[in-house]
C-alpha cells in the first residue's frame, strides 16, 4: 500500500488504459461497414472478421488490444480504489483537503465516466444482438452518467466553495494546467451524455441526453477560459513546473471530448429535430478542433522537451503520477483524428474511405497511438503497476 505516496492522479493510470482500449475501437468503427446503425456491434463485426481478407486482420488486431487494455482498466481500477481508501485514511489526505490539489480527487469521477464508456465498448462488439435492446440500456446509461455527474459536480463545489469562501488558493503553484483535471472530467461525463442523445430512437431519450451533454460541455467551456487563464498567467510569471508540464496536454483530450459532443449533439438534432446536418459543418468543426490540438500538441511537447521532462520523468529515475497524464493526449489526438479523416474529409467526399490517400491521412493519427501504447508501457513497469 502506498499511503502518504499515494496521489488520486494515479487514477489516470486507469483512465489511460480505458482510453487506448476505446481508441482501438475506432478501427472497427471506422472501417467495418454497419448500414442502418450508428456503431459497429458483434453483428457487423464478427462475420467480417471471418471472411479471411484485410479487414478481418485489422480486427483481429483491434479485438486484441481492446480486451487488452480493457482488462487492464479494470484491473488497474480495483487497484486504485483499494489505494485511495488507505490514502483516506492518512494525514496527508486531510492536507489535501485545504490546498491546490484538493482538485486532483475529481481525477474519480473522470476514470469512473471511461469505465462506462469502456463497459459500452465491450458490450457492443462481445455480446450477439445486443443493438436489438439497446434503448432499454440507454436509460441505464443515462443513469450511470448521472450518478457520476453529481459525485463529480459534489466534489467540485465543495473545492471551488471552499476557494470562493476562504481565499487560500495558491497562486504561486499553479504555474501549469493540473487545475483543468476537473474540466476533464465534466467534458468526460458531457460526451457521455451525447452518445444516447446521438443514437437514442426515442426522443425522449435524444433529449435527455442532449441536455445532459449540453449542461456539463457547458461547464466545460466556462471553466476552460477561467482555468486557463489563471494558469498562463502563473506560468508566465513562474515558469512551468516541470513535474506537472504533462498538463499542458491535457486541453487536447478536453478539445476531443468537446468536439465529440458538439458533433453527437448534432447527430441527435438531425434525427429528432428537424435540424438537417449540415456535412461541411462536419469539416469545419473537426478542422477546427485539430487545429488547436496540434498547436497545444506543439507547444506542450516542446516545453517539455526544453527542460528535459521525458528524459528525467519517461525514461530517467524520477516518478511522478501525473506522467500517466502523457497517456490521454495521445489516445484524444487519435480518436479524433479518426472523427476529422472520417466525418471531416470522407463524408465531404475529399478523400476515398479505404483508399491509398485515406491510409496516409491516417497514418499520423496511428503513429500517435502506436508512441502512446509504447510510454503507458514504460509507465507501467516503472511504477510496477
Amino acid at each position: 500500500m502506498l499511503r502518504d505516496n499515494y496521489s488520486p492522479m494515479y487514477f489516470l493510470s486507469a483512465l489511460g488504459a480505458g482510453g487506448l482500449s476505446v481508441s482501438f475501437f475506432m478501427y472497427l468503427m471506422f472501417l467495418v461497414p454497419h448500414k442502418g446503425v450508428p456503431m459497429t456491434t458483434f453483428d457487423f463485426a464478427f462475420p467480417a472478421l471471418l471472411k479471411g481478407d484485410w479487414l478481418s486482420f485489422v480486427i483481429a488486431f483491434s479485438l486484441v488490444f481492446i480486451l487488452a487494455f480493457a482488462f487492464l482498466h479494470f484491473k488497474l481500477l480495483i487497484w486504485n480504489i483499494k489505494q485511495y481508501k488507505m490514502f483516506k485514511l492518512t494525514d496527508k489526505y486531510k492536507k489535501m483537503l485545504t490546498s491546490n490539489a484538493e482538485v486532483t480527487i475529481m481525477a474519480l469521477p473522470l476514470t469512473f465516466a471511461m469505465t462506462i464508456n469502456v463497459c459500452f465498448v465491450l458490450g457492443a462488439l462481445l455480446v450477439p444482438g445486443l443493438w436489438d435492446v439497446v434503448e432499454y440500456l440507454f436509460p441505464f446509461a443515462l443513469i450511470g452518467f448521472a450518478v457520476v455527474g453529481y459525485f463529480a459536480l459534489k466534489i467540485f463545489m465543495e473545492y471551488f466553495t471552499r476557494l470562493l469562501t476562504t481565499g487560500d488558493f495558491d497562486f504561486t503553484n499553479n504555474n501549469n494546467l493540473s487545475q483543468m483535471v476537473s474540466i476533464f472530467a465534466f467534458a468526460m461525463i458531457g460526451v457521455g451524455f451525447a452518445a444516447p442523445g446521438a443514437m437514442s430512437q426515442n426522443i425522449e431519450m435524444n433529449a435527455i441526453g442532449i441536455f445532459g451533454a449540453i449542461f456539463f460541455m457547458s461547464i466545460s467551456i466556462l471553466l476552460v477560459v477561467l482555468k486557463l487563464v489563471l494558469g498562463f498567467k502563473n506560468m508566465f510569471e513562474h515558469g512551468i513546473a516541470i513535474e506537472a508540464s504533462p498538463s499542458l496536454w491535457i486541453l487536447i483530450p478536453i478539445l476531443t471530448l468537446i468536439g465529440i459532443t458538439f458533433i453527437r449533439i448534432n447527430f441527435g438534432l438531425d434525427h429528432h429535430f428537424d435540424q438537417t446536418l449540415a456535412k461541411s459543418s462536419l469539416f469545419t468543426l473537426t478542422s477546427t478542433f485539430l487545429a488547436l490540438q496540434l498547436i497545444f500538441g506543439i507547444l506542450g511537447y516542446k516545453v517539455m522537451k526544453t527542460i528535459g521532462y521525458f528524459e528525467e520523468y519517461i525514461e530517467g529515475d524520477k516518478k511522478s503520477p501525473v506522467s500517466f497524464a502523457l497517456i490521454c493526449p495521445g489516445v484524444a489526438f487519435m480518436v479524433f483524428g479518426m472523427f476529422f479523416v472520417n466525418f471531416g474529409l470522407v463524408a465531404n467526399g475529399i478523400i476515398e474511405a479505404n483508399s491509398i490517400v485515406y491510409l496516409l491521412f491516417m497514418l499520423p493519427f496511428m503513429f500517435v497511438q502506436y508512441r502512446t501504447v509504447v510510454y503507458f508501457g514504460k509507465l507501467k513497469r516503472k511504477f510496477e503497476l
